[in-house]
């Protein structure tokens, strides 16, 4: 998922384990995800096995987490699929909400994921353009060619900065933010995301996360204008630790 004196990088904050967690979080355990706040502004570093948002599982969400840690109401700006993790952004304000819902229309925000696949992509860096149609009923995304009254363009960038015997780390910038659009263009060219088995992987983690990560977000201050730059570190898992450990990703 960073003001006076912006651009400053903010630290962030090691999530734990991004498995499904047995018990609701307590408000210092959403204190631990923590990696930015202000009077506008709150983001986390969420953990896979959350829903951004209430569903219909009923689980605690990480919106309903993050009122009972900051004792207020706070309003949703953008979504994290519950099976990745990284930052999501919150407001506070009715005004941030409108400033940020804003950025991101005019894509003045920078979203930047990590992703990792089992097949190389067919170039080393590129651009994927598709068209999504999303089917709300099963909660797929369908990423083809062709344009359709019920298509919406979805554009990313991306570029391989790291592999392992078995698997290839992807840099990926959304210019588009649609539903599942990650999960479904790199499964559209043949790269299904590692453990994502709704879009083809062949098996899922044993911690049903997928290995997607919001890393990186770059935004400007609703009220100072200054530019923030946030950055969130993967889970602590094997395979993002070995891209840690070869020092691509800290």
């Amino acid at each position: 998922m960073k003001k006076s004196n912006e651009p400053v990088p903010v630290p962030a904050v090691h999530p734990g384990s991004p498995s499904v967690p047995s018990a609701p979080l307590t408000e210092q355990s959403v204190g631990d995800m923590l990696i930015y706040k202000n009077n506008q502004l709150i983001a986390v570093n969420k953990p896979s096995g959350i829903p951004t948002q209430p569903d219909k599982t009923g689980d605690l969400s990480l919106l309903e987490r993050v009122e009972l840690y900051a004792k207020s109401k706070i309003l949703l700006i953008h979504r994290l699929d519950r099976v990745a993790s990284g930052i999501v952004l919150f407001a506070k304000t009715p005004g941030a909400l409108k400033a940020l819902n804003q950025q991101f229309q005019d894509r003045a925000v920078k979203k930047t994921y990590l992703a990792v696949v089992a097949q190389r992509p067919p170039e080393n860096e590129g651009t994927l353009l598709h068209h999504i149609q999303k089917n709300g009923k099963i909660n797929v995304s369908h990423a083809g060619e062709t344009s359709t009254p019920d298509t919406k363009p979805a554009e990313l960038r991306y570029r391989i900065i790291g592999e392992s015997d078995r698997y290839f780390l992807l840099e990926v910038d959304l210019l588009t933010g649609r539903n599942h659009q990650i999960r479904a263009q790199f499964a559209a060219v043949g790269c299904p995301i590692k453990g994502d088995v709704k879009y083809g992987f062949r098996r899922s983690n044993e911690d049903r996360a997928i290995h997607l990560h919001a890393w990186k977000l770059t935004f400007d201050h609703p009220v100072s204008g200054g530019r923030v730059f946030l950055e969130a570190p993967p889970p602590d898992e094997t395979l993002w630790n070995y891209f840690r450990d070869q020092k691509i990703i800290s």
